[in-house]
């Protein structure tokens, strides 16, 4: 009787959680994926990027980025298998694949002896189109680690010929920074390589709108006789170049052309990094809101399938150890505004005047350059010891010496310049603790279809492992 009794109970108790259960195996699971990774953005980033907008409508506080105002907001460590400070190639394959590996690798362990396979894989096996997109070359670090395996990230060649190998169907970025082999001149050209794969090389935005429709597979670049290795800044950027807006859109209709079972998409915010390396605020700033703007391409996708789609955004790791406040109690962000250039850019017009002037350039006509394009004199008071320096620096660059260069990573500038951004970052009120990574934090942000998967502490190895339970892979 006793047994009889407590198997009715058991009975009663499994009716009443089968809905529960049911419920439970039936979880919705995201079929599009977006995937946003700002490189070397940290959470001063974002913040600074945020102040600086509202203090440029004349007000302290914060005008709020779209992705910052999504229902999770977390954040994530970054460091690397055997160094506290990543890499972009080691934290693009902890972001890619869920591993922490060697400083430099891509896509491999840190022994170099395996390949490690990314979230993208992952979403390829599972039945979904795959795009892999950034602002910077297809095959710069972040982008690589979701498609390539190679122990050094400066093997360009190498990583690009491991890009026709997954069968994703869409890339897009500036183009590719090693077309040929260096090491072996009967190698294929890189274009060819990737032609005979079945993939349609598309050159500018222009191009895409006559021949995505057609392309069964698409690689997107700039258009002929841009520049390869980068999009243009956002500060600098001029009609007709290519945007990561651009790309993300052209990236969604081409992996919604046709009927299929979702998409995993990935975009990188690639000149964030650069900006910070070249401790270039008003640009890194500048960078952000464009990222956003792809963001809103996104977003603007997520309101029409919300119960199907989840958007992630994080950074890689933090660089240049920003600081928004240099001692006073205070920050001046406003007066970025009237910087219209980047330090390259404004590198670039310098030597223009140079050229023009057979070195005779006289110091009226560099204030000139530097009140047109920072704002100088008229819109940005400069303090008598700031003149001085840039009038020391300007008898130096135009002297019997010859120019010398400041060099970062990703670019070489004329000292004048250097020290004109050097100066508005100062007037602004914002230091900078070096020209490389930091072991700060990043910002992890979620909306969609498993979103809350992403609360709790964070590394970035946890980011690709919840997308691909998020997504079901």
């Amino acid at each position: 009787m006793k047994r009889t009794l407590s198997f009715m109970i058991f009975i009663a108790v499994a009716v009443l959680l089968l809905p529960q259960c049911q419920q439970f195996s039936k979880e919705k699971k995201a079929k599009y994926v977006f995937y946003f990774i700002g490189d070397g953005m940290g959470v001063n980033q974002v913040n600074g990027t945020e102040m600086y907008l509202a203090e440029k409508e004349g007000r302290i506080g914060l005008k709020p980025l779209n992705f910052t105002q999504f229902p999770v907001v977390n954040f994530a460590t970054t460091y690397s298998k055997y160094n506290s400070v990543t890499c972009s190639a080691a934290a693009g394959t902890a972001l890619a694949t869920g591993t922490k590996t060697k400083n430099g690798t891509i896509g491999m362990d840190s022994l170099h002896q395996a390949p490690l396979y990314s979230v993208a894989v992952q979403a390829k096996e599972a039945g979904k189109k795959v795009g892999i997109t950034s602002s910077v070359s297809v095959d710069h670090a972040t982008p690589a680690a979701f498609y390539a395996h190679q122990p050094n990230r400066s093997m360009y060649y190498e990583i690009g010929t491991d890009l026709p190998k997954t069968g994703f169907d869409f890339y897009a970025g500036a183009g590719f920074l090693q077309p040929k082999s260096k090491k072996d001149t009967a190698a294929p050209e890189l274009y060819g390589l990737i032609e005979g794969a079945g993939y349609k090389i598309i050159r500018g935005n222009e191009a895409f709108e006559k021949q995505y429709t057609e392309a069964v597979k698409a690689v997107l670049i700039q258009k002929e006789g841009a520049e390869k290795g980068c999009l243009p800044y956002a500060i600098d950027r001029k009609e007709g170049d290519l945007t990561l807006a651009q790309i993300t859109e052209n990236a969604i209709r081409f992996l919604t052309k046709e009927e299929n079972d979702g998409f995993f998409l990935m975009v990188e915010g690639g000149k964030i990094d650069w900006a910070c390396h070249g401790n270039d605020a008003a640009t890194v700033f500048t960078e952000v809101i464009d990222m956003a703007e792809a963001v809103e391409k996104a977003l603007d996708f997520y309101k029409q399938y919300p119960d199907e789609t989840l958007i992630v955004i994080t950074a890689d790791h933090e660089t240049g150890g920003i600081a928004l406040g240099t001692g006073k109690y205070a920050l001046n962000l406003q007066a970025l505004q009237y910087q219209k250039l980047s330090k390259e850019e404004l590198t670039r017009k310098i030597q223009e005047l140079r050229t023009a002037k057979g070195n005779k350039v006289s110091w009226e006509d560099v204030r000139g350059v530097l009140s047109e394009n920072l704002g100088f004199w008229k819109e940005v008071k400069l303090s008598d010891k700031q003149e001085t320096r840039l009038k020391e620096i300007y008898k130096r660059s135009f002297g019997k010496n010859g120019v010398k260069l400041e060099k970062n990573l990703y670019a070489e500038n004329e000292l004048l310049a250097a020290e004109a951004i050097e100066i508005m970052d100062s007037i602004a009120l914002v230091g900078w603790t070096s020209g490389g990574h930091s072991a700060g934090v990043v910002p992890v942000f979620a909306i969609g279809v498993g979103s809350h998967l992403f609360s709790g502490k964070l590394d970035n190895t946890d980011i690709p492992r919840k997308i691909a339970e998020a997504a079901g892979y």
